[in-house]
């Protein structure tokens, strides 16, 4: 079993991976413009997102599972 959430858990990294290397390679302008905008963004508004960002994913992951 523990083994198993080892598997589940790369799993997961590795499509994390996937789904942020499909803007920076389809679109590389475009993800250069929006890091250069991301870097003018305060620390608040970006800790408020992050947070906004892991608390949705818990909320689906509890809903999907």
């Amino acid at each position: 079993m523990h083994s198993e959430l080892w598997h589940q858990l790369l799993i997961g990294f590795c499509l994390m991976l996937v789904m942020e290397g499909v803007l920076p390679f389809l679109y590389p302008q475009r993800w250069r413009n929006l890091v250069h905008q991301l870097a003018l963004v305060s620390d608040r508004a970006l800790r408020i997102t992050g947070f906004v960002s892991m608390m949705a994913g818990v909320i689906l992951l509890y809903i999907f599972n």
